[in-house]
């Protein structure tokens, strides 16, 4: 018998949890770096919120702003390129959770680094390909207007000057969103069917409230995720809905699910949800 065959070994039993490491530093090396990433962070929202500052505080600056036409393709593609990419994305973090449930003793087998790159590649580029093909119809479009009734440049806002009618652009669009939202929910919906049925099969009940819980708020996300982006696509298709409500439902767009992931995310993590109610309790409500 070979070396290899005469070592012994005693797997790890389920419920597994895993512990990451983190950085390797010593507690007082911990706190500069919790400041600079905190200083940083208040530099961010601080800049912010003066720009916002000034501009609500300066008539002269209450004026509409102008965009060059490249840079208004620029800004859709980002625009488009972050919606699209949010439903690609989900859609493999729901892969991801099937194959961490229902095939734990197996996951870092399947899920190699070169899967999850491939993962992550294949995510991006269905969204810029889908994003890509869709700008280009623009290109040849002839525009006889150059005021945008919105707050951003997008596709369809863009369309709305156009010279003359664009079935092609319009099909194309309504096909793409309907590919990422049926192709997501598609994926979403077999991966939780496996794991509904994986959670109903395991013995172990703490096992089974972890990957309930796990599941739970990663559907939270994509629910919040499909609302958003359905609400924004209906006021569009609508003529008789005003410019401002558009406005205010594609600003909510942007707004909305970063604002609200992190909370989601957040609580779904016992510890951090036990000691938010702890604060909310000795702070808020005191004796």
């Amino acid at each position: 018998m070979s070396e290899m065959e005469n070592i012994s070994y005693v797997p790890v039993k389920q419920p597994i949890v895993f512990t990451l490491e983190g950085f390797i530093i010593t507690r007082q090396q911990g706190y500069p770096l919790f400041a600079v990433t905190l200083i940083v962070y208040a530099v961010m929202l601080l800049g912010n919120l003066i720009v916002v500052t000034v501009i609500a505080t300066n008539a002269k600056l209450h004026k509409p702003m102008t965009i060059g036409y490249v840079a208004a393709i620029i800004q859709a593609f980002c625009v488009h390129t972050y919606s699209s990419a949010g439903f690609t994305i989900i859609s493999a973090m729901a892969y991801d959770r099937y194959v961490a449930i229902c095939k734990p003793l197996h996951y870092h087998t399947i899920m190699t680094t070169g899967r999850l790159v491939s993962l992550c590649f294949l995510a991006w580029f269905i969204a810029i390909s889908l994003v890509l093909t869709l700008l280009s119809l623009n290109v040849i479009t002839p525009l006889c207007g150059t005021f945008i009734k919105h707050t951003h440049c997008s596709n369809p806002v863009i369309l709305r000057l156009a010279c003359i009618p664009t079935p092609i652009s319009n099909i194309y669009g309504l096909c793409m969103t309907w590919f990422l939202s049926t192709g997501s929910f598609l994926v979403i919906t077999f991966t939780y069917v496996k794991i509904l049925i994986a959670c109903v099969v395991k013995q172990e009940k703490n096992s089974r409230s972890k990957a309930i819980q796990t599941c739970a708020s990663h559907l939270a996300v994509y629910v919040l995720f499909q609302i958003s982006g359905l609400i924004i696509v209906v006021t569009y298709r609508f003529p008789e809905v005003s410019h401002n409500t558009q406005k205010f439902c594609a600003i909510l767009f942007f707004i909305v699910p970063p604002t609200v992931n992190p909370i989601i995310y957040g609580i779904s993590m016992k510890d951090i949800r036990t000691n938010i109610i702890k604060i909310f309790k000795y702070t808020v409500l005191p004796k």
